[in-house]
């Protein structure tokens, strides 16, 4: 029993043994394959971790480098083939594409190559397969495709949250969107138009959702409607495209003609169409007044304006006829002028020429009145008659209302103009101004827009994140968290998306169009320091005039008058609140503001009416 005892171990102690022969040998041959991958590759110690060779050609090598040459040698990112840090690189999305960018000059070159955009933009819309010309096609459609979107805000309701309507899979990002009274307009780069059938469908949630959406034609350049703020009267669509005619007798190839065709907005069927001789060539249209005698202009490559008149009341009668372009009175009589865009109400229009100069045809007695404050020069023989406005430096872009105006210059500086009844000037009061007027405390606005008797503005906080500002009349929710309407810029309660770039409200909601383009953005300048408002003379001191805090000081003197010439407690809890809204402040900052005042309003409730002391 002993010896069998005996045996029974020895056995025990050889399966021992010979399991741990067979994990050293294990051990021994992986560590055999790690010393064959470091000497191939290069790679370090495995206690010591991968280490990656922080160098690129511009930069240099890493620092410290020769001190590290016994910790084993590490790795260079450039070691790499070049089409595979790319390959690499297209997986990740486009904002972290765009903050790897900005961390080396490696990098930078890497990220900002073409090769990387194009399987960005294929990932994003695989149908898109060529690109025109530019200087960077691919990244350029990228982020077009990326940032765009469509959001809207409805006014009326309990629950007031933004939301995002369906996104047409085909577009090439969004150029423009024109909303109607039931439907909704959208053209991208390539010159198609989506037409967003069911756009103001009322969900379970209460919200409104655009629910399905069709091409409704490829080619077009513009479009307009019914210059009318109220989407009601938007019965058609005027599109302005290029179209291939068949060739004429004795010639066998056919050639591109610009027409505009007619849809209605109802259905999407074409009622319409006016075709141009193949000599001419434009590049926007829009409509002027009413529905009997509505006037298309047009704007030419070459910056000249021509009109034709068409009666709406005719368009769905099945009959052809011959239309005649005429030259209008600003090319005809300042020929040297080139018109570079145009802006349009039912009673005015607006032109702006490429060197930033501004002129107007006003139609009726009652708009001229409202925006210059006088009938003298009205002449109601001789509408079409182009007159200049005056402005120190050259307009960029502009929003014309049905009786008042906003126009922004190449400094960012924002002026206005027109009748003031409702505050919907943004200057601070309800008083008309018959000549543009600054708005001193709104700089470098992304849009601008002026309605019936109130005006919107987008701005970018230095955080790059957007707010809307506005101001006028407040009936409806058109100024969501000021009912009562303000006279002066206030800070909507409206979530702004982070890439939008305009907007249009209707009746019952706030349309938003979200989209970058890099090649097309507006480019202000600095305001040179002799022209900032406020500063003190030259006759002061050069360096006085250059005091970043002094001007600030003397822009927040009006507001400490204001609020002293409140004559109660109340009101001066208010217009605080307003003048803070004015400031360019951060959005923590605000709302603490806000919250602050809130909070004193409250305690203070009891404190009896009259004129606040220096105490109190």
């Amino acid at each position: 029993m002993v010896w069998e005892r005996q045996q029974g171990q020895r056995g025990q102690g050889a399966q021992r043994f010979e399991g741990r022969s067979s994990e050293g040998a294990v051990r021994m041959v992986r560590r055999s394959q790690k010393r064959k991958l470091q000497k191939v590759t290069g790679l370090c110690r495995p206690e010591e971790g991968l280490r990656v060779k922080r160098s690129c050609p511009s930069c240099g090598p890493e620092p410290g480098g020769e001190e590290k040459k016994g910790r084993g040698n590490p790795v260079s990112i450039q070691l790499f083939p070049p089409e595979l840090v790319e390959h690499i690189i297209s997986f990740l999305p486009v904002r972290d594409v765009v903050s790897l960018g900005q961390t080396c000059h490696y990098f930078h070159e890497v990220c900002d190559s073409e090769g990387v955009w194009r399987r960005i933009c294929h990932r994003l819309s695989p149908r898109l397969r060529e690109q025109g010309s530019g200087v960077q096609p691919w990244k350029r459609a990228a982020i077009l495709n990326y940032t765009k979107g469509l959001y809207f805000q409805t006014f009326g309701g309990r629950r007031r949250c933004l939301s995002k309507s369906v996104a047409p899979v085909l577009a090439h990002g969004y150029r423009r969107f024109l909303p109607t009274k039931d439907h909704v307009f959208i053209l991208d780069y390539t010159g198609t138009i989506f037409f967003l059938k069911s756009a103001l469908v009322s969900s379970t949630l209460g919200q409104k959702r655009a629910c399905c959406y069709v091409v409704l034609c490829h080619g077009a350049k513009d479009f307009a409607s019914d210059p009318r703020g109220d989407t009601v009267y938007r019965k058609y669509l005027y599109v302005l495209a290029t179209r291939e005619q068949p060739g004429v007798v004795d010639t066998a190839h056919s050639q591109s003609c610009d027409c505009v065709e007619v849809y209605l907005q109802s259905s999407g069927q074409r009622v319409f169409k006016i075709t141009f001789h193949h000599a001419m060539s434009f590049k926007q249209m829009v409509l002027v007044g009413l529905e009997t005698q509505r006037t298309l202009l047009l704007l030419t490559e070459e910056g000249k304006i021509y009109s034709l008149v068409v009666n709406e009341a005719q368009l769905d009668q099945p009959h052809s006829y011959t239309g005649q372009l005429t030259l209008r009175k600003v090319s005809h009589d300042l020929p040297h002028l080139r018109v570079a865009c145009m802006a349009s109400n039912q009673g005015s229009t607006l032109y702006i020429t490429d060197q930033g100069g501004v002129y107007f045809e006003v139609h009726t007695p009652g708009v001229y009145r409202d925006l210059f404050g006088t009938l003298e020069a009205f002449d109601p023989t001789y509408q079409q008659m182009p007159l200049p406005v005056s402005l120190p430096a050259k307009v960029l872009f502009c929003a014309l209302g049905y009786n008042h105006l906003g126009l922004v210059d190449e400094f960012g500086r924002i002026f206005m103009q027109g009748s003031n009844r409702y505050g919907q000037l943004g200057t601070g009061d309800k008083m008309d101004r018959g000549e543009p007027t600054q708005v001193h405390y709104l700089q470098r606005p992304v849009a601008l827009w002026c309605g019936l008797n109130h005006s919107l503005v987008l701005s970018q906080r230095s955080d790059f994140s957007k707010e809307l500002l506005g101001c006028g009349c407040g009936a409806r929710g058109r100024l969501p968290g000021w009912p009562r309407g303000s006279a002066s810029f206030v800070k909507l309660h409206i979530k702004v998306p982070l890439y939008a770039s305009s907007l249009c409200p209707t009746r019952e909601c706030l349309y938003m169009l979200s989209g970058h383009d890099i090649e097309h953005h507006p480019a202000y300048r600095d305001l040179p320091a002799s022209r900032v408002v406020g500063t003190p003379k030259p006759s002061l001191g050069a360096e006085a005039a250059q005091d970043p805090e002094g001007v600030a000081a003397q822009a927040c003197e009006p507001y400490l008058g204001q609020i002293h010439s409140c004559p109660t407690l109340q009101e001066c809890m208010e217009t605080t609140k307003v003048i803070v809204g004015w400031m360019p402040l951060m959005a923590t900052q605000e709302d603490f503001f806000w919250e602050a005042l809130d909070m004193l309003q409250r305690a203070f409730g009891g404190v009896g009416q009259g004129p606040p002391t220096p105490d109190s």
